[in-house]
Formats: structure tokens, C-alpha cells, sequence
């Protein structure tokens, strides 16, 4: 796996000794390293961050706050480099693959993905994996990527870069006039007729940070499979899933799955993964040279040519990184798989279900998120007839609760209850909302 089966010079004989030293690197770590919390219950949960007590925190998919474990996991490969950064990070990336440490990453969230660890490509962020693959795809002059109106900046501009370059064309369409009123085959019937016949590839958003939908992903996927025509790809946004929903991903229908694990997962901040299956990644052409991908590093070693084919560790960005947030990565997805993914996205789901029962009941809130859980995840967007939504934001602040605004055309406010709160803290952010809109 990746360059795990590179040879290296013998280490000095002096510096075995020193703690943490590469070959026993995992197992050292894993000594040092407290043993998991009780996340049993939900206060022993909210117990593993840090987050400021003065406020109400209804934001924090933004950016995650490290929780205990993550942060042991990062403070411990801190001290590690720090000692011997050297040798911690040539035998990190380079060992055999039972002390590969970014194998064991792709290990961990691939066991979360319910797919295969060589199929995770490490990226720092969302935007970096959508622009790895818009730019990675064989697109022709006169080829069409579809997406829709709805997307973040970063989508769509993955798209036209990638397009211009390429001589394809983008092409944009409504999914729903209102999402509040949205419904699977709504959403399924315009998307199809929406494919037009130099479409090759459609762009989605799995969980909208604009209304708060959620989009039907393995169903839309199995429409797009069973029409006439030519096959497209399907290239999916899914930041705001991951880590809020029961779903598993390897099997949703996505060719190109991309995500940032430093919001809903509570990775270390600047780690992403993008999903793809063997015959997908073979379709990429890579962007940037990898660190690891031992196919690559031979054939320029060899001055030979590159047979083999294209795969996620090719793709995945080569370049040092902040080695200590992106290996600490599985130790968020461990915690994930503690807490159990159905039980998560319940929980997120029972709070969002309160926080829209309970602002439904003001006159003066319109609600712009589907009321179904199903086409929703952890995200309440609405308006508060009169306020601007950065004034309702600022007035929520002004009571110690946290919020903010979807950074849109069109912007509305957005309360996201999740892991951090209780049914008693939405109860309040409610009653703030009531006070706000008089």
C-alpha cells in the first residue's frame, strides 16, 4: 500500500532508544494513549470538548472542536515529531504496512465508509477533494457538468476552473423552488429531466448548508443508473453527512464522495477524505505529485513510464502536511465508531426535530428546511419576518447563543443542534428566536 514497501538506511544505533522511535511508533502511541472515554451517554459525550460554557454553541459544524480523544491523538504525534522528525515522519509515511500511519487512517475511515482503505484519498479539505476530481476527470470539449443552483462556491467553482480548462461547459439548474416543500421524486424528476445530452457528469450536494436539506443520494443514484442514455458520473458534496447521518457511503451510489472530517466527524482541523472505487480512481488523472503512491516515486526514480493505474493514493496531494492533525484523523473516526453511527445521526435528528417543531410554532419564523428527517440532517435554516438574518444572528449572540447565516445570494440563519447541546439548550435557542422576532 502507498510507498509502505520503500527500504530505508539502517537508524543510528544511538537513537533506538529514544521514546516514540518510528519502527514501534502506533504501538508507543497507542501505550501512551489514555484508554477510550465512556461515551455511553450524551453529558459524557459533550464532556470530551472544551467548548466555552458562557455560550450556547448551535454552529459548530462549521469547524470542529477537538474533543479529548482527538486531541490526545494529536498532542501525542506532536511530541513524536518534535523528538524526531525525522525519523518519525520518513518511517511514518514509508514503513512497512503494519506501521504505515496514513494506511492506518485510510484503515479506520474506510471501516466507517464501509469500503476498502486503498480506496480513501487523504485531502485537507472538501474544497481541495471536489477540485481533485473536477480537475482529475477526462473531460472533453463539448462535455457537460451539471449541477445545480444550489451548491457552495467551492462546487461550483471546482467546476468551472476545471471546465475552462478542459473546453467542457457547466450548466446549473434549480433542484426545488422551495426546499421546505422538496420531495424525493420532486427532487429525482427534475434532476433527470435536467440531463441534457453532453451531460457526462452531475454534481450534488448531499446536505445543503443554504436550506438544510438533505438529498435522497442512494436513490437519486439508482435513478441515474437505470435511465437511457449515456451513463454520467456522480460526484457528491458530502461534508455536511458525514458524521451527522446513518448512511454508509461506500455503498450510497457515488462515484466521488467528498468531504472535510473536520466539522460533524470532529477530526483535526485541515483533514479530508474523498471515496472513490478502483474503476473511478482509474478514470483521474493526478494534479499533484503524491508522497504516496509507490508507482509514481519509481517510475520518476526509473525514468520510466507509468503503467499502472491511477489510483487514490496517487491522487491524494503529496507535499508535508501538519502530520500530527492528519494521522490523529482516526482517532475521531474510533470515536464515531464508538459512539455508533446510528445513534448519532438519532440524536442529531430528535434535536433538529425539536428546534423545527419548536420555531414552527412562531408566526413569525418561515422554516426553509424540509420538516422530514429524511430529506434533512443537522441544520435549521429560517427567516424571522422583519430581520435581516445577520440581525437575528447578532441578537441570538447578544443572549449567548451561537448561530450564524449561510453564506449565499440568498442567506438565511441557521440554528444546528448536534452532539454539543441538550433538548434544554434548543428549548432556549427557540425562546431566544421567540424574544428576537418580539
Amino acid at each position: 500500500m502507498g510507498l509502505s514497501r520503500r527500504s530505508f538506511l539502517t537508524t543510528p544505533a544511538a537513537l533506538t532508544a529514544t521514546a516514540l522511535l518510528p519502527t514501534g511508533l502506533l504501538s508507543a502511541l497507542a501505550a501512551e494513549t489514555p484508554a477510550p472515554p465512556d461515551l455511553s451517554d450524551w453529558d459524557k459525550v459533550r464532556a470530551q470538548f472544551v467548548l466555552d460554557p458562557a455560550y450556547l454553541h448551535f454552529a459548530s459544524f462549521f469547524i470542529a472542536s477537538h474533543p479529548a480523544p482527538v486531541r490526545e491523538a494529536i498532542e501525542g504525534y506532536r511530541r513524536a515529531i518534535d523528538a524526531n522528525p525525522f525519523l518519525v515522519v520518513e518511517r511514518g509515511l514509508f514503513e512497512e504496512d503494519e506501521h504505515n500511519v496514513p494506511l492506518q487512517v485510510q484503515t479506520e475511515i474506510a471501516a466507517y465508509l464501509g469500503g476498502r482503505a486503498e480506496d480513501v484519498c487523504l485531502t485537507p479539505n472538501t474544497t481541495t477533494g471536489l477540485a481533485l476530481v473536477y480537475h482529475g476527470l477526462p473531460l472533453k470539449p463539448g462535455e457537460e457538468v451539471l449541477c445545480t443552483t444550489h451548491d457552495h462556491y467551492s462546487h461550483h467553482e471546482s467546476i468551472r476552473l476545471a471546465t475552462e480548462r478542459a473546453g467542457a461547459s457547466m450548466r446549473m439548474i434549480p433542484l426545488f423552488a422551495e426546499a421546505a416543500s422538496a420531495s424525493t421524486d420532486s427532487l429525482i424528476a427534475t434532476l433527470l429531466a435536467g440531463i441534457g445530452p453532453k451531460t457526462r457528469v452531475v454534481g450534488l450536494t448531499w446536505v445543503h448548508s443554504a436550506s438544510g436539506i438533505r438529498l435522497p443520494i442512494r436513490e437519486i443514484s439508482a435513478a441515474l443508473r437505470a435511465r437511457s442514455g449515456a451513463p454520467v458520473l456522480l460526484v457528491v458534496d458530502g461534508v455536511h453527512g458525514l458524521g451527522c447521518t446513518d448512511e454508509t457511503v461506500a455503498t450510497m451510489g457515488a462515484d466521488y464522495f467528498c468531504a472535510g472530517t473536520h466539522k460533524w466527524m470532529f477530526a483535526p482541523r485541515g483533514t479530508g477524505l474523498v471515496w472513490a472505487s478502483a474503476d473511478n480512481w482509474a478514470r483521474l488523472r493526478p494534479l499533484v505529485p503524491s508522497f504516496s503512491d509507490l508507482d509514481q516515486y519509481t517510475a520518476w526514480e526509473q525514468r520510466s513510464p507509468l503503467t499502472s493505474p491511477n489510483n487514490a493514493n496517487r491522487m491524494s496531494p503529496g507535499g508535508f502536511v501538519a502530520y500530527d492533525h492528519q494521522w490523529a484523523t482516526a482517532a475521531a473516526f474510533r470515536m464515531h465508531q464508538q459512539m455508533g453511527k446510528e445513534r448519532v445521526a438519532a440524536r442529531i435528528r430528535s434535536l433538529n426535530d425539536q428546534c423545527k417543531a419548536g420555531l414552527a410554532e412562531n408566526k413569525r419564523v418561515k422554516i426553509h428546511t424540509p420538516k422530514s428527517g429524511d430529506l434533512s440532517a443537522g441544520l435549521v435554516c429560517f427567516e424571522v419576518d422583519g430581520f435581516k438574518p445577520a440581525d437575528v444572528v447578532k441578537q441570538l449572540l447578544a443572549r449567548n447563543i451561537i448561530a450564524s447565516t449561510s453564506p449565499y445570494a440568498i442567506t438565511y440563519a441557521r440554528l444546528a443542534p448536534s452532539l454539543m447541546n441538550t433538548p434544554e439548550q434548543v428549548e432556549q435557542a427557540v425562546r431566544a428566536v421567540r424574544e428576537v422576532s418580539g
